[in-house]
This record gives structure tokens, sequence and C-alpha cells, in this order.
């Protein structure tokens, strides 16, 4: 049976469909603000006329092509082109630095595949069983797993604890702005009718990543130089070995997350981050360039592409944005998510999910073939690289919502960002606290409703209780084996 989809798929057209969605998805991931879902939504306009399994297969590269494409930049220049690709940036950015910007794009493409490739293997081989667990999630799981997200504060705060915690409230205080969500009343909103909506992450993301990365460059004695070494940039290195393990944990851990409607690459790859920093060996490198890191990372935000999809195919519920804007595509096709996908119209279905398999081997390909001419990015002198990076940024910003409001947020948060960071705060707290505080107080918010305002609702459902005793377990873990670090290694996180 399997076969027969495989020759559905396998014509040309469909093969050179897949191959362009999926680098046009990784040059759209690759740029600041220009994300997943604005690439799939690109192309549905243009799958009208086409056959379903083709329009599909586009779509489904674009998506795969786009979660890859958000490292390139991080690693590059320090500028996540998707909030996923954050910690990517961690440890890409201070490898570029050291010159050795190809072997982290070589890791980020290797590790990107296999989780893409693993979720999808679970995507195809599990789905129907794998959606009614996602149904077991309703706020009270929401809040509980906003708040494991949020423990990475403790990791983010080790070696300057106050610091780091104050980063992590400062983020939370600022994802208040905007409209209550139980109530409807405004929070300081000053007035600003762009802000009732609360404040998009993807402008602040890119002020206190970009902007903030190019005024410390700015300030650099050397700022005529590249910021890599020639030969070691050109240099072919090796796969290094002990990769298997953060790649595994990534992609489990991804395609597990990915389930959960709403959650999110950006949660998972904390998430397999933090925990890999955790039981990691080379402790001392995480913040200084580590390839574990990026593994762990780049194959967790991959891994929730096959994971986001199965609730869409089986119950209708998108996993997260880029898989609801994936729906309108099915639906414009006249296919309605749910259990006929696997019976009626199984022809178009199983074709879809083994073009993600294609799309993977497609943008492992593109990564490896151009990861030693994308390394020379880091040879260009960065008195041409600050305006390159900045009017990018500043595109891209601007480009998220047509919003020159957005543009100005992301000015401010650049600022905050550069200050903050030069007396040793902590940007990943202060992102982390901005991304997860609304998921955590729509889910408390929600709880305490379904709970008739008792919190026990957080306490007495099984899968309350597992998600609290892993949050636990990674905050005990967390304070007594995170590494300690100095305020400059801190800063540059």
């Amino acid at each position: 049976m399997i076969f027969n989809y495989i020759e559905i798929l396998f014509t040309i057209p469909n093969l050179i469909a897949i191959a362009s969605g999926t680098v046009l998805g990784t040059m759209m991931g690759a740029m600041p603000g220009l994300t997943g879902t604005l690439a799939v939504a690109i192309l549905i306009p243009t799958t009208f006329s086409m056959d379903p399994v083709m329009g599909l297969a586009m779509m489904g590269g674009s998506y795969s092509g786009s979660m890859y494409g958000g490292s390139i930049a991080s690693i590059l220049m320090s500028t996540p082109g998707t909030p996923a690709a954050l910690c990517t940036s961690f440890e890409g950015y201070p490898l570029t630095r050291k010159g050795r910007a190809g072997i982290a794009l070589k890791v980020s493409a290797v590790s990107s595949f296999w989780g893409g490739i693993i979720s999808t293997a679970v995507l195809l081989i599990f789905a129907p069983i794998l959606a009614y667990f996602a149904l077991n999630f309703g706020p009270p799981e929401y809040f509980l797993l906003a708040i494991m997200g949020l423990a990475s504060i403790v990791m983010f705060a080790k070696g300057n604890m106050i610091k780091g915690l104050l980063s992590g409230f400062i983020g939370l205080a600022i994802s208040l702005i905007g409209t209550d969500p139980i109530s409807g009343s405004l929070r300081y909103t000053g007035g600003f009718l762009e802000l009732y909506e609360g404040l998009d992450f993807m402008a602040p993301l890119i002020g206190m990543f970009s902007i903030a990365q190019m005024l410390t460059l700015a300030g650099e004695k050397t700022i005529a130089k590249g910021v890599g070494d020639a030969k070691a940039v050109i240099k072919k290195e090796k796969m290094p070995k002990g990769l298997v393990k953060p790649i595994t944990l990534g992609s489990f851990m991804g395609t597990g997350i990915g389930i959960l409607p709403g959650a999110g690459a950006t949660i998972s790859a904390f998430l397999a981050y933090q925990t890999q920093r955790q039981i990691s060996k080379k402790k001392h490198e995480f913040g200084k360039g580590s390839l574990e890191g990026i593994a762990a990372a780049e194959s967790s935000n991959n891994a929730v592409t096959g994971g986001s999809l199965i609730p869409l195919l089986t119950l209708g519920i998108p996993g997260n944005t880029t898989s609801a804007a994936l729906m309108g595509g099915l639906i414009i096709q006249g296919l309605i998510p749910g259990p006929e996908l696997f019976t009626r119209y199984a022809d178009v279905t199983y074709p879809f999910i083994l073009s993600l398999f294609v799309a993977n081997v497609v943008f492992l390909m593109v990564g490896l073939f151009f990861a030693p001419q994308l390394a020379k990015v880091s040879l260009i002198p960065t008195s041409l690289l600050i305006p390159v990076v900045c009017m990018f940024s500043v595109i891209g910003t601007y480009a998220i919502q047509n919003s020159l409001f957005d543009v100005g947020v992301m000015i401010i948060f650049a600022l905050l960002g550069y200050f903050l960071s030069k007396y040793g705060f902590s940007m990943g707290a202060l992102v982390l606290g901005l991304i997860l505080g609304p998921i955590a107080e729509k889910g408390f918010a929600q709880g305490i409703l379904m709970g008739k305002g008792s919190y026990s609702i957080f306490v007495t459902r099984p899968t309350s209780i597992v998600l609290i005793a892993i949050t636990v377990i990674l905050i005990v873990s967390s304070y007594f084996t995170a590494p300690e670090m100095d305020p400059t290694e801190e800063s540059a996180i």
C-alpha cells in the first residue's frame, strides 16, 4: 500500500514543487520576522489550480524549510529568523565569533534533518493514536507546561541569581501589556491602539538579539574586521561525535510538545536546550558555543513540524500558527481535517506526509552544500555588516504586520536589551518570560474558571501531577548542576 503512495508522490512536477517550497521556506525562515506562517500563507494562492498532492507538498516543504532556515541568521548574525531559533543563537553566534560558523551550520542542518525525519515517521505511524493524547491537555496542563518552560529562568539566572530572576520578571511584566484575557480590561497600553491585543514578541526579539548585538559590535575597537577567521571559516570540519543523544532527545521532545495545540516550537526548543544543558558532560561549553546545545535545540524545533500535524490532520486542531495556515490550504483543496483524511482521502494524505521526508532531505542538501558559502558572512567587516543587519531587521519587523509602530517597539527593545545585557542581565530569561507569560496567564485564568475558583484542579489531574514533578526536577537539577557563568558570558546570552 505504501508503495502506491510513493508512486503518486514521486513524479517530476511533485518533486519540483517540494524542492521549490522548501527553498522558499528556508529563505523566508532565515530573514528576521518572516516566519514559516508567512511562507505557507504566501504559497496558498499559488496552489489553487494545482493538484492537491502537489499543492500540499509545496506548502509542507515550505513549513519544513522555514523551521530550519531560522537557524541560519541565528548562527551568523545572532538574529533569530524565527522565535524557535533563539536558543540556537545562544550557541551558534559565539561559534561564528570564533570562526567556526561552518561547523555550526552543518550541525544545525543535520540536527534539523533528523528532528524532521523522526517526527514525520511518528506522524506516519502513530498519528490517530497520539491525537487523542493531545485532547487530555486542558488549560491547567498548559499553565503547568508554561511554568515548566519558565523553570529555564533558573538556568539563565545561574551565576547572578538576582539579575537573572529580575530579567525573567521584566519579561513577564512586559507580557501583561494588552487586554486581560478574562475581564477584558486594558493593561499598560498607554492609550496606544496597537497594544490592545498585546505586544507581538517578534519585534522585541529582533530588537534585543539583532540590533542590540550590532550596537555591541559598534562599540568594539576592531570594528573594521570581520568576526571570523578566514582559514577557520573555510576549513571543512567533520561532524563531531557525541551528538546522537542531544539529537534524539530534541527530536522526541519536539514531537511530543508539537502534538499539543498551541505549545509550539519555541517552548520545545527551550526545554530541549535546558534539558541537554543539565545532562551534558560538557556544561562548560554552553553559552560559549556548544554544538550539543545547537543539536538539541534545532532537532527539537524541527521535530515540532511533524508533531503539530498530528492533531491537525486527525482532529482538525492546528498545533501552531503555521499548521493553522496549512489547514487553510487543506480546506481550499476541499479536504476537511479529520479521520476521513486517512481513509477516504488517503491517496492525498499519505503522499503529503511522505513529501515531508523529501523536504527534509532537500533542506539538508541545501544546508550542507551552502554552509561554507554562508559561513563566509562572518568574514564581512563589521563596519559593513552592522548597517546591513540593521536594515534587514527593520524591514523584517515592518513586514510582520506592515506597522511602523512595531519598528519603534523594536528600537526601544534594542536599547533596553543593549543596556540590560551590558550590566549583566539575562536576555534569555527576559525573552522566556515575554513568550511564555501569556500562555501561563491564559491557562491559569481558564483553569481557575474550570475549577470554579479552586486551585486543586492544578494538582489533582494525572497529567498535571506529571508536569509538576518534571518541573520540580528541572528546577532542582538546574540549581545543582548548571555551571557558573561570569557576567561577560551571561551578557552574551
